[in-house]
């Protein structure tokens, strides 16, 4: 079974102004971004870079200065074709003119610029399409209501992390543990994306049996990802996640409500009248004969040898085991056991 690290690397990443206690928290963080943000449409030929002081801003047409993140100047050197580690070498004025002569033949289609205040947060060409984090965010608060994020890691991280380029969420269902093949797991679910082009939107569906303080999931099975890129159809995408988080649910309800049905039956049926009887059943099953003395003594207490009472009689056993292996065994011979109300 793999291990996940993918919120182990957001985790030491991450600043401790991008971290989120709640996804309430995370939420209005991407509610504020967005409607601090404006989208404009400029030709390359209105673009300029525009050296003040020791840095270079961008200007389109009568909007402007923007000063540039690393991602937007990352962008322009992009669609410029220009080496980002040349132009840092530059003086901001050699600089603008590099830009003014690698801009301009682009192209005649426009430039989609997003803004904050007087800051360029990205450049992007007419293929790219905007999600935004909180359409996202909103399709989770919606559908994973049982969901929250896992404990505190040791840094201070927490699993809900939205920065200027991006964002990244980790929610688990505490109260959602069931069993797969006699171990127990819990459903969880990654989900990200970035306003800016940044990374693609994705989601990833599992289920897992432990998360340790640096994030990382451990022993996960039915891993189901995807991602889309931002073009034309990535609002489709929003359906997909409600898709996956629906189907998540619903497994997990399954699993849940089939479990309670063995214990129920597990509860009722009874393994046999006396003790000579439930040892030569317990015998067929591969229990032996020592082990399955102790397990009647302590189900007697209970009245009667049902599946329940003798499985609840060999766990408790395991717990008192101080050897691992004798540990596993007899958890190995309950879950065969408990398999027989099945």
């Amino acid at each position: 079974m793999p291990n996940l690290t993918h919120a182990h690397r957001e985790l030491f990443r991450r600043s401790a102004d991008e971290r989120f206690a709640s996804v309430a928290d995370l939420a209005e963080h991407c509610r504020c971004q967005k409607a601090a943000s404006v989208d404009s449409w400029h030709p390359p030929q209105e673009l300029r870079l525009k050296p003040i002081e020791d840095s270079l801003h961008l200007t389109a047409g009568t909007d402007g200065a923007f000063a540039l993140n690393d991602w937007g100047f990352t962008q322009l050197c992009g669609l410029a074709r220009v080496s980002k580690e040349t132009v840092n070498r530059l003086l901001p004025e050699t600089a603008s003119r590099v830009f003014a002569d690698t801009l301009v033949p682009y192209g005649n289609k426009p430039l989609q610029l997003l803004t904050s205040g007087e800051r360029l947060r990205s450049i992007h060409g007419v293929a790219y399409t905007r999600l935004w984090n909180l359409d996202l965010i909103n399709v989770v608060r919606e559908f994973a209501v049982d969901f929250q994020p896992p404990q505190q890691a040791a840094t201070g991280g927490t699993g809900l992390y939205a920065g200027e380029q991006d964002m990244f969420c980790f929610l688990i269902d505490p109260a959602g543990w069931t069993e797969i093949e006699s171990q127990a797991f819990a459903p969880g679910f990654f989900v990200w994306n970035s306003e800016v082009g940044k990374r693609s939107l994705g989601f990833s569906s599992f289920w897992f049996q432990a998360v340790c303080q640096n994030h990382i999931v451990w022993d996960a099975v039915e891993v189901v990802e995807f991602s889309r890129k931002h073009t034309a159809n990535v609002h489709d995408a929003l359906a997909d996640v409600r898709r996956g988080i629906d189907a998540l649910v619903a497994k997990r309800d399954e699993r849940k409500d089939g479990f309670v049905r063995v214990i129920r039956k597990a509860m009722q049926e009874s393994l046999g009248t006396d003790d000579e009887a439930v040892e030569k059943l317990l015998a067929k099953e591969g229990i032996t004969r020592s082990l399955a003395k102790q397990a009647l003594e302590i189900a007697r207490q209970q009245g009667r040898f049902t599946i329940f009472s003798v499985v609840d009689a060999l766990t408790r056993i395991a717990q008192q085991e101080g050897n691992a292996g004798d540990r596993l065994n007899a958890d190995q011979q309950a879950a065969k056991l408990l398999a027989l109300a099945g």
